[in-house]
């Protein structure tokens, strides 16, 4: 993306200037909740091509954003509003961070005239903002405001992609301009050169993987949303099993199977832009072989550090490159081999215990009278997702959460990811049929989950934005419910009781559809007759207050 501003000839206002940064960028929407900072960017946009998707919360535009952006593998952008509106919209930036998504996150600011003085709503948003982002900072004036997009959208997508902040204070916006700046504001961040993986290092992990006897490739978030099709020819010109993973259960992420086994196996590991961090138990035995080797590709210098002070000589090789340049190089160097992985069961074996998941799920009954076995329940959602070739499944929230991941799949699947936070469903539901008009949305949540972004229901039937938002109802946090339970016994677990609530009920009242059910064979029935309505939709579905599914081959 170039980050040449387009010159202007007439005088026009900052706020148009930066219009035309939309424009320049490809910007097709903007994910949006308006107020006072941001009014001069709402009367530019009018007379463009560009929609506003108004939300009910600054939150739900992060989100709504960030699913965009896994679906379209664009940069997706989040407007909002200062002072406060910022501060709402800030909490779903880690989300975003953890899952690794390119979103400009563009909030109204304060006057620049006016800082210092008290002015209304007068906060250190890029300060606030940067601990969440891989940049943030404010426009120093409106003949920056073009420049500082540009690249605002240049960084989300450079390296580990990620949100990034840009306040734009309202009298930049309403300040006239007769030449956009070539240059963003003396405070902006410079642009991150790309790194590449040299063919050296290429063929020396392809030889020591291919030495190895169970040789394992593991990526991060980016690689399940981003580059699945990359990733299968790595794995099929290497004969190495490569995992993307994405979930805050790490080694124990049930839609992985029974990866667990895979990873205690491998003797020779790459973390391909992977972290070693908690969801890899941070590289120890017995998760890992005690003697297993371990290489890094990473974008990230300090990820490279970190791996080396927890591993120390089981590192045995470390590289800075960017991700789709170096799966590239890896398959360029698997070509060129003279090696290949001498046990070719080996990948065979990953793949069926990744896969694998128990028979007696398809009959499992429950044994509260009239609530669902959580697993049959989810298992009976497939058909809607197998009747379209672009179906979307989202899957948020504590346990149910877990249940959909390991019992539901489809070509396209947002979670919420690494962050291991909950109640981005409803916004990713409404952004996923949003961008992907005319296919089954299938959000799956806890009745936790449903109460922090409830309202966009309302979005999504003022935008006539259809999808199937199925809700876990075991009237519980079960998450943290099941932590108590484990950790200080059934006596002492308390503070985590909700009340059956009909959360169908609430989507017919916002104007959408919703149904009740509390057996799983209604499940299916249920779930077409809402998706014939054309509506947004929430099927409530009374479960058993199961623990999330541990699997592991008998």
């Amino acid at each position: 993306m170039t980050l040449v501003a387009t010159p202007f000839i007439a005088e026009q206002l900052g706020a148009r200037s930066l219009v035309h940064a939309f424009e320049k960028a490809g910007v097709t929407t903007l994910f949006t909740l308006s107020g006072n900072h941001i009014m001069p960017i709402f009367d530019a946009v009018i007379d463009t091509p560009i929609e506003l998707i108004h939300t009910r919360h600054e939150a739900a535009t992060v989100h709504m954003a960030d699913a965009y952006a896994r679906l379209t593998k664009k940069v997706g952008v989040a407007m909002v509003t200062g002072g406060p509106g910022h501060a709402n919209a800030v909490s779903a930036l880690y989300t975003t961070a953890m899952a690794e998504a390119p979103v400009v996150l563009i909030s109204g600011h304060a006057p620049l005239n006016q800082l210092g003085k008290g002015a209304f709503q007068e906060m250190a948003q890029a300060d606030i903002a940067a601990p969440l982002c891989k940049a943030s900072w404010t426009c120093a004036g409106p003949e920056y405001l073009q420049a500082d997009f540009l690249l605002a959208c240049a960084i989300a997508q450079a390296g580990r992609p990620g949100p990034v902040h840009l306040s734009l204070p309202s009298d930049a916006l309403e300040g006239k301009v007769t030449q956009a700046s070539a240059s963003p504001s003396p405070s902006a961040p410079q642009l991150p050169a790309p790194q590449l993986l040299s063919a050296e290092h290429a063929k020396s992990i392809i030889a020591q993987l291919h030495a190895a006897k169970k040789p394992l490739v593991l990526v991060g978030p980016r690689g399940c949303h981003r580059y699945p099709a990359l990733l299968q020819e790595l794995s099929q010109a290497s004969g190495v099993p490569v995992i993307a993973t994405e979930s805050p259960r790490g080694i124990g992420d049930p839609s992985l199977g029974a990866f667990a086994e895979v990873l205690a196996q491998s003797d020779c590991v790459l973390l391909l832009d992977k972290k070693l961090d908690f969801t890899l138990k941070f590289g120890s035995s017995p998760s890992f072989m005690s003697d297993a080797k371990l290489m890094q590709v990473d974008a990230e210098v300090a990820e490279l550090v970190r791996s080396k002070t927890a591993l120390g000589a089981r590192l045995v090789l470390a590289a800075q490159a960017d991700l789709e340049p170096s799966v590239h190089a890896l398959v360029n160097a698997t070509k060129s081999a003279s090696s290949k992985v001498h046990d070719a069961t080996w990948l065979s074996w990953a793949k069926e215990a990744i896969a694998y998941r128990p028979a007696a799920w398809a009959t499992a009954v429950s044994s509260t009278p009239n609530h669902a076995h959580p697993g049959r329940a989810m298992l009976a959602l497939q058909t809607i997702l197998d009747s379209h070739p672009d179906s979307v499944l989202v899957a948020d929230g504590g346990e149910i959460g877990q249940w959909a991941q390991a019992c539901l799949h489809a070509p396209n699947r947002i979670i919420n990811g690494m962050a291991g936070s909950i109640g981005a469903a409803l916004p990713f539901a409404t952004a996923a049929a949003y961008t992907k008009p005319g296919v089954p949305v299938v959000a799956v949540m806890g009745d936790g989950t449903f109460g922090f972004h409830s309202s966009e229901l309302d979005t999504a039937v003022r935008y006539r934005l259809p999808f199937i938002g199925v809700v876990g109802n075991d009237a519980c946090w079960n998450a943290e419910y099941q932590i108590q339970v484990r950790e200080y016994g059934k006596e002492r677990a308390k503070g985590c009781e909700l009340l059956p609530s009909r959360y169908d009920q609430v989507a017919i009242a916002f104007g959408g559809a919703g149904a009740m059910v509390t057996d799983a064979d209604q499940v299916l029935p249920a779930a077409k007759a809402l998706l014939s309505q054309g509506l947004p939709s929430i099927l409530n579905i009374l479960i058993e207050g199961l623990p999330a599914p541990s699997l592991k081959r008998v």
